[in-house]
């Protein structure tokens, strides 16, 4: 495999893995503000119905006064919320000095890390070398 494949493969692989990377951050963005409930119904101790983002139904048993007497705590619904985070943005003031050093220092070797520098692109790499006049 010649260097100019070898390098374009590495430049294609560096696109498609900063492509996969932006998708997983906006994911766990979106997935870190989204609130939902998640709403149980349990009858006679046993799961009946489990829902997201609406009310579970219930098992159907409808009690009158008298069998809701002798039953209590036949049907019981359960809900549990999980709340999303409001603020995205930290302020920068309420970082200390030395956070803020480090926060800098983190982005400008992030960014180093991934600059390609621009190399010449030699066309003869793929030819033998001339023969040697004696």
């Amino acid at each position: 495999m010649s260097l100019l494949k070898i390098h374009t493969f590495v430049v294609l692989m560096k696109k498609a893995i900063h492509k996969i990377s932006a998708f997983l951050m906006a994911l766990v963005v979106l997935m870190s503000t989204m609130s939902f409930t998640v709403s149980m119904h349990y009858c006679q101790g046993e799961l009946v119905d489990t829902a997201i983002f609406q009310k579970a139904h219930d098992c159907g048993m409808e009690m009158s006064d008298e069998s809701s007497m002798k039953m209590e705590g036949c049907c019981n619904d359960q809900e549990i919320s999980i709340e999303g985070q409001d603020e995205l943005k930290l302020p920068v003031a309420d970082l200390n000095l030395d956070q803020q050093v480090f926060v800098a220092a983190f982005i400008h070797s992030c960014i180093e890390l991934f600059q390609t520098t621009e190399k010449r692109k030699n066309s003869f790499f793929d030819y033998p070398p001339p023969f040697i006049v004696r």
